[in-house]
């Protein structure tokens, strides 16, 4: 069972549970089995409900398999979006002046509802975990990056995976399709060592009978941990995985979205600039735009813009760390909530960026970075973004060298996988972000 059609089950449980949460409010709204004139009465009036639950529950994690498996984590996500939710659920029946006006039903729907959605997922986990069978995987070859996915496979079991062999050399595959059928195989991972070795591929070819799934170690690491690991490839992944030329029809629609959206967000929003420039200004001095260079398309030099969080006085300009001293009370908030953002709609209707993408960094150190960090500018193949893959990753990464190889992980995943679609779940994720005030 793969990660999207377990998504897919999740979100067909979800879906059930939400038409028998109603169901069974109703029947405690006025204890009676709902008729079938009392059911179709309701229904219709709820299915934008559930509507707004799913998405609310998509942004809250619901469908992120990595945190569907940590309790603690998942428990308290699920809380917040179940009030959210409802609380959305309030507000759209008191727009909406229907001939329904469920508010002692929308009570009780939210607390059935959590006490079935809990009780389905923890079903739904103890059947993943406990009865489903495992797909079992081979490696073939040793290497640091093999070491590594296979404590990726034993730390993250949701992905549904078992190492049952390991061959470190290519001598250990003698009648490799026996033994493939002996062990059920069902996926096969080559290391980058192994991969032209001609007694190798001759042994592969004689497997292909045998319905496996054949994957490089760079593309299983990306499959199971949705970035690109920068150290097992080489320049023929580039060539062999980011066809430039057919994504003029994506960056077409793309850009009609970035503009339209960024009108439409403009118009809403310059109303309260003034306020929150007033209130920069009554807690610090200094100019309420933060402009600095940023590299972005093609190494194109931009003046990006902020809303200033950070104070003037005694501010040396150095890269902005965890918990630095030097941003106020103010520009945490605003940094929280993303509105220190907004202004950046200007560099998006120029042309400059778009709402999703790489975070631009400035020249200096993107000069600096292409020197340590191997493919560092291939990120400016494309316009940066006020969100991006690696923002929504829910992993905190510092200005360190460390880090920065692994934000560039996720940007080349973006930068491979980009699409309307895939935009959509970081933007909704972004949202995420914001409503839980994990800005940074």
């Amino acid at each position: 069972m793969n990660k999207r059609f377990k998504q897919v089950i999740l979100l067909i449980g979800d879906l059930v549970i939400l038409h028998l949460t109603l169901w069974i409010s109703l029947m405690l709204r006025f204890l009676i089995l709902p008729s079938e004139s009392l059911w179709q009465n309701n229904l219709p009036y709820f299915w934008p409900i559930f509507a707004i639950w799913i998405v609310v529950m998509y942004i809250g994690g619901a469908y992120n398999l990595n945190l569907a498996y940590n309790p603690n984590r998942f428990k308290l996500s699920a809380i917040n979006s179940i009030a959210f939710a409802g609380l959305l659920s309030v507000i759209y029946f008191y727009i909406n002046q229907t001939e329904v006006a469920p508010k002692t039903i929308l009570a009780i729907f939210v607390v059935v509802f959590a006490a079935l959605f809990f009780a389905w997922r923890s079903i739904f986990n103890f059947f993943v975990k406990s009865y489903l069978p495992k797909n079992n995987l081979a490696f073939i070859g040793w290497n640091k990056a093999i070491e590594g996915l296979l404590e990726d496979v034993k730390n993250q079991p949701h992905h549904g995976f078992n190492t049952a062999l390991v061959f470190k050399e290519a001598s250990d595959i003698n009648d490799l399709p026996a033994i493939i059928k002996n062990k059920n195989i069902h996926t096969i991972v080559l290391s980058n060592e192994l991969a032209g070795d001609p007694k190798l591929t001759e042994a592969l070819f004689n497997c292909l009978s045998l319905n496996v799934a054949f994957y490089s170690q760079v593309d299983f690491y990306e499959n199971i941990n949705g970035k690109v690991p920068v150290e097992s490839i080489d320049q023929s992944w580039f060539i062999n995985n980011l066809n430039e030329g057919n994504r003029h029809y994506f960056n077409l629609v793309k850009r009609i979205i970035d503009l339209t959206l960024s009108l439409l967000l403009l118009i809403i929003s310059l109303p309260f600039w003034p306020l929150i420039a007033l209130a920069i200004k009554l807690e610090s001095r200094g100019p309420v735009f933060f402009k600095q260079k940023r590299v972005g398309l093609n190494e194109e030099v931009f003046n990006m813009l902020k809303f200033r969080t950070m104070k003037t006085s005694g501010n040396d300009g150095t890269m902005t760390l965890k918990n630095d001293k030097r941003i106020t009370k103010l520009g945490n908030l605003l940094r929280k909530t993303r509105i220190d953002e907004i202004p950046q709609i200007i560099n998006i209707i120029k042309g400059e960026m778009s709402f999703i993408g790489p975070r631009p960094e400035k020249p200096e150190y993107v000069e600096e970075l292409a020197k340590q960090v191997p493919f560092y500018k291939t990120r400016l193949l494309i316009k940066p973004g006020i969100s991006g893959w690696d923002q929504v990753s829910g992993v905190y990464h510092s200005p360190s060298l460390e880090d920065t190889l692994e934000k560039l992980q996720y940007d080349l995943y973006y930068l491979k996988h980009r699409s309307i679609y895939f935009d959509l779940g970081i933007f909704l994720k972004t949202i995420a972000t914001v409503i839980g005030r994990e800005g940074r």
